[in-house]
């Protein structure tokens, strides 16, 4: 592993991204335009409180998933990661570089949305902003571990966006977002225990109404970590210079 290669990583794929306004409207544009219809669907404070903080962990989540996917494949069909890794460059240089970029592009996409829900959108948080904040981001870069992951069964962009209701769908559906888990089928429950999305929610559930960054707080970071160095190692396990 090299630190200078690593950056170089970093900064090849945060100036691509700068030249993409498509995928920085779909980065910071979309999860800000969602919160603001989500508050006036709702148009009730109260349930938008409860309902808010969920989705700004869910949000770059999803996205992040998206991109990675679609841009890790665009990369391989164009030959850039073939010729990248013909030089001394590692598969750990290219995962942390990519981590490193969309973390920042994730904490970016955080801020945005999370200053037009507390001052616009009047959301209203029990916790503290910086734990919100730290679960987030922890979301975007599990969605991209997993994009990163996913992108290695795909051989076109269509497929890998085919992969996000067989990686996304299922979780959404089953962390407690629509229903509280301990009210699902204990079949249902196992299930949810052992996917990341689940202490993604609980973890927001948690900030929006607890005072302090509490022990089952703590928790679900350290869940929501593991998954994604998880999802990393398997995508530096599956990373290839290539699709044939």
């Amino acid at each position: 592993m090299s630190l200078s290669i690593t950056l170089a990583t970093t900064r090849r794929i945060l100036a691509q991204l700068r030249h993409d306004h498509r995928t920085l409207a779909l980065l910071i544009g979309v999860p800000s335009l969602l919160m603001i219809l989500l508050r006036y669907v709702f148009d009730q404070p109260v349930l938008f409180d409860r309902i808010g903080p969920l989705l700004l962990g869910l949000f770059p989540f999803v996205i992040m998933f998206v991109v990675t996917s679609v841009g890790t494949l665009r990369e391989r069909t164009g030959g850039t990661l073939e010729r990248l890794m013909t030089m001394p460059t590692g598969k750990l240089d290219l995962l942390l570089g990519y981590a490193l970029a969309f973390g920042l592009l994730s904490l970016a996409q955080v801020g945005v949305v999370l200053l037009i829900s507390l001052t616009w959108l009047g959301l209203d948080l029990s916790g503290p902003v910086w734990s919100l904040v730290l679960v987030a981001v922890l979301d975007a870069l599990l969605g991209m571990a997993l994009g990163l992951f996913a992108s290695a069964f795909a051989r076109t962009e269509f497929q890998a966006v085919q992969f996000m209701p067989a990686f996304v769908l299922p979780q959404v559906l089953l962390c407690g977002l629509f229903i509280p888990r301990d009210g699902m089928a204990t079949w249902l429950r196992v299930i949810s225990d052992v996917l990341p999305l689940s202490y993604a929610v609980d973890g927001m559930q948690r900030v929006s109404r607890e005072a302090s960054f509490s022990s089952s707080l703590l928790w679900d970071v350290v869940v929501i970590a593991a998954f994604t160095l998880g999802a990393l190692a398997l995508g530096a396990a599956t990373l290839r210079r290539r699709t044939a």
